[in-house]
């Protein structure tokens, strides 16, 4: 019996050394890393992978993130330069880059990181007016960030971010900055009205400009047609009496050869340029003198009105 006991003993015993060892065996993940202390002292810090602890010796102290974190806190209430009381709430994005120093470094570190965020905006605030906290947004995060980066570096924490959520002034002041931000808006709608009408206005007269100047080159173009054909209906008017003169002298130049070629006595001739001086009255003359040498030849003559002997 005892033989027994002393086998089941020993198979206890195996068993818990087998349990012992893998309870000391810890695997750690990525982005994570173990704080390992000996009798109470920092020994290291564990990276990604598989470790054993000593037991009975060894401890985890704490078990720490490496990733990125966010902060959220709620709205503190802070005090502007010019004695305006707002809430504002704030958002810190942070990361752990020391293990070691973020174990040791401060107590409850998230705490400390909450109250620093606190005070360091208010003294940022305590600096600025109304108008420049509500426009300066970019300003307040650079300097927040850097301060509580420079501040929390003996922590083993590095500050990458810090945004300011909502900035929340009292209820008469968001009911004057809402009249004035309505007065702005209309202003900007009667500014554009007006330029549009003045756009308007500028498209019409350039569009009436442009309709005058047509106007006036269709008129011109007009005055040069019609003066155009005024002038070829005088030349061919000329050029017409040019032809009838043309067509009378050579009517008078064939009728003068003829009649030389008929050989006429001194009558004839006489007769003819009686006919001549008729045609020169062209039968509008009252009074005709003609030489005495034709009064004889007188009567021959029809077709004057009028004869007046010299």
């Amino acid at each position: 019996m005892s033989e027994y006991t002393g086998y089941i003993i020993a198979g206890v015993a195996i068993l818990l050394a087998i349990l012992i060892v893998f309870k000391h065996i810890h695997v750690v993940k990525q982005s994570y890393a173990y704080v390992i202390e000996r009798l109470g002292a920092y020994r290291t810090v564990w990276g990604v992978g598989i470790h054993a602890l000593v037991p009975f010796l060894d401890r985890i102290a704490k078990r720490v993130s490496l990733k990125e974190q966010v902060l959220d806190y709620p709205p503190q209430p802070v005090i502007t330069k010019d004695n305006v009381t707002m809430q504002i709430d704030t958002v810190v994005y942070f990361s752990i880059t020391d293990p070691k120093l973020y174990t040791y470094g401060v107590e409850q570190p998230m705490v400390a990181m909450e109250t620093l965020t606190a005070t360091t905006l208010r003294n940022i605030i305590g600096d600025l007016e109304l108008d420049q906290t509500l426009t300066s947004r970019d300003v307040i995060n650079t300097k927040m960030r850097a301060i509580l980066d420079e501040a929390t570096d003996p922590w083993g924490i590095k500050v990458t971010r810090v945004e300011l959520k909502n900035i929340l002034p009292p209820s008469d002041i968001q009911n004057s900055m809402e009249k004035q931000m309505k007065a702005e808006r209309d202003r900007r709608q009667a500014i554009l009205q007006a330029e549009g009408q003045k756009h308007s206005a500028i498209l019409v007269a350039e569009g009436e400009k442009e309709s005058a100047i047509l106007k006036a080159t269709a008129e011109k173009e007009a005055a040069i047609l019609r003066a155009e054909a005024e002038k070829q209906a005088a030349i061919l008017k000329a050029e017409g009496e040019a032809q009838a003169i043309m067509a009378v002298q050579k009517a008078t130049a064939d009728s003068l050869k003829l009649l030389n070629e008929a050989h006429p006595n001194d009558q004839v001739i006489k007769l003819k340029a009686i006919e001549a001086m008729q045609i020169v009255a062209d039968g509008k003359a009252t009074k005709l003198i003609i030489p005495s040498e034709m009064q004889g030849l007188a009567g021959l003559a029809s077709g004057l009105k009028e004869v007046v002997k010299e």
